[in-house]
């Protein structure tokens, strides 16, 4: 019989960014709901409030707003979780941004954000938080790719997937870097979840459901979906994997198209 603890994360910490909408609150609330404590942040303060509020009421929660792609604001994120905890088990760098325009149309401005957000921010606060994963090691750092970082999408949107490719590869060198801290470091890469980055296909009835034909197991990602690949990699379970990335896509990367 499997341990029982296998896959607990019961009383760990975790850091959640751009935890307050989307697969970023799915996440934060299936590690509160699994016992972790969970800084979840975004960058306003009245949503952290609201999840904060939320979530208390299944577990132990904390909001703190926070723009990680500003560094003043990833040094008082550090700080505000750091003055409540030592040790920091799990962080989850899922904040991200998104810009579509034509090619010749594309703006610096919408490009250099999505990279700053997208991976910038990613490696900068894991290099702040890296005294308190150290502490906690073996700690795991997961971040949230995405299916387009291998696959072309249909419509118009150079920068993200281009954000998302980075962000793989940084996973692979920091899992390198650190394994001797026996901190792991893995990607997660969802394909199409409900959430305000694709509002634009969910507001459409008929886009959503035209997107969720191809792909190859019928429908879009739930919570659970990405729940699951997350506190195994936050767990004992996960602990001799690293510099993976792991497809959460329904079969969508492996035969479908974006």
């Amino acid at each position: 019989m499997a341990d029982a603890g296998l896959f607990s994360v019961e009383g760990k910490v975790a850091v959640i960014t751009g935890g307050t909408s989307g697969i970023g609150l799915m996440l934060a609330r299936g590690f509160v709901e699994a016992g972790a404590r969970v800084f979840v942040s975004s960058r306003k303060a009245d949503a952290c409030a609201r999840v904060q509020e939320e979530l208390s009421q299944v577990g132990w929660c904390r909001g703190v707003p926070a723009d990680v792609g500003d560094s003043d604001a990833v040094a008082r994120l550090v700080a505000a979780v750091t003055e409540q905890e030592r040790a920091v088990h799990v962080l989850v760098n899922n904040a991200g941004a998104t810009w579509g325009a034509p090619l010749e149309d594309y703006p610096d401005e919408g490009f250099d954000k999505v990279m700053r957000l997208n991976v910038r921010s990613a490696f900068r606060l894991t290099v702040a938080l890296l005294p308190a994963l150290r502490a906690a090691a073996p700690a795991s750092v997961i971040n949230i790719g995405s299916v387009e970082a291998t696959q072309v999408p249909e419509w118009e949107n150079y920068a993200y997937p281009a954000s998302k490719a980075a962000l793989h590869m940084l996973t692979r060198q920091l899992a390198r870097r650190l394994a001797p801290e026996a901190i792991t470091v893995n990607t997660i890469a969802p394909g199409p979840f409900p959430s305000r980055m694709i509002a634009f296909a969910t507001e459409d009835p008929e886009h959503w459901a035209a997107i969720e034909r191809t792909i190859p197991l019928g429908r879009a990602g739930e919570p659970d979906d990405i729940v699951g690949p997350a506190l195994f990699l936050a767990s004992r379970a996960g602990a001799y994997l690293t510099g993976a990335s792991i497809p959460v896509d329904g079969g969508l990367g492996g035969v479908g198209t974006v």
